[in-house]
């Protein structure tokens, strides 16, 4: 077991020197300044860092002379009276540095794509002068279902350059959910793919794509990218590569009509050369509508900004994640997962982006380590299950010459998995990062100043002034505690969509503390600043008063080797305590016997608590997870409450539904 807390990495003279943030602070007039002080110079000068951001990455847009804050959250307006555009920031490299790679596109093939930035820009002008032939302009809604492909990305930036707003869902998504989300923005154009790959099978997602569209009265037109057969390449915005092949954007091989009726193809679209060109729009116009993971209720319609997110982006990319120009960088993610949108972030910082459209575990748990050592991916970022599930495979990645991160976000990372890292990279800064779809970034993470301690986040993020308030609403230190931001953030929602009076948005972060915005996770922060995430504040265990993060249970169960996912709840009530359930999905080969339900019982009363032994253990086919792979605690607590399963979580949202039906109990007849 791995103590919370032993330190696994420091950052060398050199690495302190050369970090981008350093040069930052020297370039601000504070060379030598520790992390904590200049974190807390950021807090305390909100006005002075945000303005700093803009000039130091010499943003492109013009910064008007009204204030650069106004308001108390959540009612704030940032930067009155100045325009920008994303696209252009995102793009402002292609006329100086046409040649440099922009894209890496990689699938579950071998298929590989190129583009270049010159290509890529291209690319976005055909693009947008084609959603410009559909009739979109500023401020209409682009809609996307669509895979991690090139042409998603080229999408977005021709949506974004013309002051449209996107919105996207990835492929996977049933057509329930995604009508969810996109009848709540009415989009004017809803671009889709015909199919796509995952774990060596072929989905045709037509069917899906034709029931999409005839549920959006608004729609103006819909382009679908692809084919619908497996046989078929899956994308047009470059000829048909074979596996390993390099191919870059351009005329495709896949004209003639749309797979779906009454719909164009993305060829259509991109049919037309124009120059490509940036609508200037104020700081706060929308740039994308951004959804909760959607497992109870309708999913909220988070609106992010133009320009919140071009400061945001540039900061943690840059100062955490540490990238530049010489970068390649590389999220697994879908489009339906707010990591899609950070990693096409690269961009503004200069990196070569990877996308990767497929499974992360096909056609075994070291695809990804692959891409990474193929492509020279310089930083890497994945969900901490991922990660986890290395671990427990017992991976030892080779080729990861060029590998200098390691970012790890989705839940909690147990010491265990930071050791991991260490052992296959021992020089790499693994930075675990914990935020949200939200605020798109993180709140809290890692820094190349700071060392890597096993299971502890390094820091608040600059510009972030997080706490965590106890039971009294007080900020405590050393003691787990609501995480909580007491001071706006430009990437905070601007809006939810469709709620003129806002009342929705402050429901969802402002209800508990007026005027501080309370994000639903645990957080114990340290005396030094480091900080431990202990999972959802609304999942928490309470037992005689003891409260635990679901994720120190999850690090003792999953130890064992048989175990390959577990889900614990504690259906405790205000004021009435409840039964803890844990529920135990087992590896292939193994069954849950009475001596291993002995062995967890001991383990758990003898590394938490006696409190903390379950009721009841239960073996299960499989943990139910969001379609970005996050435990499905809450949902599952209602089933036990006594909610039908299709009414305590949305199924299309979920990777896994089938196994919701095993979390029903039968009725207590008397005893445990």
């Amino acid at each position: 077991m791995v103590e919370e807390g032993a330190l696994l990495w420091e950052p060398t003279p050199e690495v302190v020197k050369n970090a981008r943030v350093t040069q930052y602070a020297e370039w601000l007039g504070r060379p030598g300044v520790t992390y904590q002080d200049l974190w807390q110079w950021s807090v305390d000068n909100p006005d002075a860092f945000w303005v700093s951001i803009w000039d130091y990455f010499q943003v492109l847009g013009h910064r008007g002379d009204g204030p650069t804050i106004t308001g108390r959250m959540p009612e704030v307006e940032w930067f009155a009276d100045s325009t920008l555009n994303y696209a252009a920031n995102a793009l402002r490299r292609a006329e100086t540095d046409p040649d440099k790679p922009a894209v890496i596109s990689r699938d579950e093939t071998g298929a590989r794509r190129t583009l270049t930035l010159g290509e890529l820009a291209d690319e976005v002008g055909r693009v947008r002068a084609g959603l410009v032939r559909l009739g979109v302009g500023r401020g209409d809604r682009v809609a996307a279902y669509i895979s991690n492909v090139p042409e998603a990305l080229i999408a977005f930036l021709a949506t974004a350059a013309l002051g449209a707003v996107w919105s996207s869902c990835s492929p996977d998504f049933g057509a329930a959910s995604v009508i969810d989300r996109f009848t709540q923005i009415q989009p004017k154009v809803l671009i889709a793919s015909a199919g796509y790959s995952y774990g060596g099978r072929w989905f045709d997602r037509t069917p899906v794509v034709a029931d999409i569209a005839a549920a959006l009265p608004s729609l103006a037109a819909t382009v679908v990218v692809g084919s619908p057969s497996a046989a078929g390449p899956s994308s047009t915005a470059g000829s048909p590569s074979t596996a390993g092949s390099s191919s870059t954007a351009g005329s495709s091989s896949v004209a003639g009509p749309s797979p779906v009726a009454g719909a164009s193809s993305w060829e259509e679209l991109r049919s037309v050369a124009k120059p490509l060109a940036f609508e200037p729009v104020p700081f706060g116009h929308p740039l994308w509508v951004l959804y909760s993971s959607g497992t109870t209720g309708l999913p909220k319609p988070i609106v992010h900004s133009h320009g919140g997110i071009v400061l945001e982006h540039l900061k943690a990319l840059s100062f955490h994640q540490d990238l530049g120009d010489d970068d390649v960088f590389f999220w697994y993610s879908t489009t339906g997962w707010m990591m899609w949108n950070y990693l096409v972030g690269g961009l503004l910082v200069g990196a070569t982006v990877v996308l990767y459209d497929g499974s992360a575990v096909h056609p075994d748990t070291a695809a990804l380590w692959r891409i990474v050592a193929e492509e020279g991916v310089t930083y890497f970022g994945t969900g901490a299950p991922y990660l986890t599930a290395s671990m427990k495979a017992g991976l030892k990645p080779e080729g990861l010459t060029a590998l200098r991160g390691i970012g790890s976000t989705g839940s909690p990372l147990p010491p265990e998995g930071f050791a991991w890292v260490y052992d296959i990279k021992p020089e790499v800064q693994l930075g675990s990062f914990s935020g949200g779809t939200d605020v798109c970034t993180g709140f809290v993470g890692g820094v190349p100043l700071l060392p890597v301690r096993a299971g502890v986040i390094p820091c608040r993020c600059l510009g972030a002034k997080v706490e965590s308030y106890g039971p009294a609403g007080e900020s405590v230190t050393d003691e787990v505690g609501e995480l909580v931001v007491t001071q706006p953030m430009p990437s905070m929602p601007v809006m939810f969509w469709n709620d003129p009076g806002g009342e929705r948005y402050r429901e969802s972060y402002f209800a508990d503390y007026p005027g501080v915005w309370r994000h639903g996770d645990w957080i114990k922060i340290q005396a030094d600043g480091g900080c431990v995430i202990y999972g959802r504040s609304d999942s928490t265990l309470n037992r005689g008063g003891v409260r635990m993060g679901t994720s120190e249970f999850y690090r003792v169960v999953e130890r064992f080797d048989q175990i390959a996912d577990s889900l614990v709840i504690d259906t405790g009530t205000l004021g009435k305590e409840g039964r803890l359930l844990l529920f135990v999905a087992m590896k292939e080969g193994h069954t849950l016997t009475d001596g291993l339900i002995m062995q967890l019982r001991r383990t758990l009363r003898t590394e938490l608590s006696p409190r903390h032994v379950p009721d009841q253990i239960r073996e299960v086919p499989g943990v139910p997870r969001t379609l970005s792979g996050k435990k499905l605690e809450v949902p599952v607590r209602k089933i036990l409450l006594g909610t039908p399963p299709e009414q305590a979580a949305n199924l299309d949202a979920m990777a896994n539904p089938e196994v919701l039906r095993h979390f029903v109990l039968p009725p207590r007849t008397g005893g445990r």
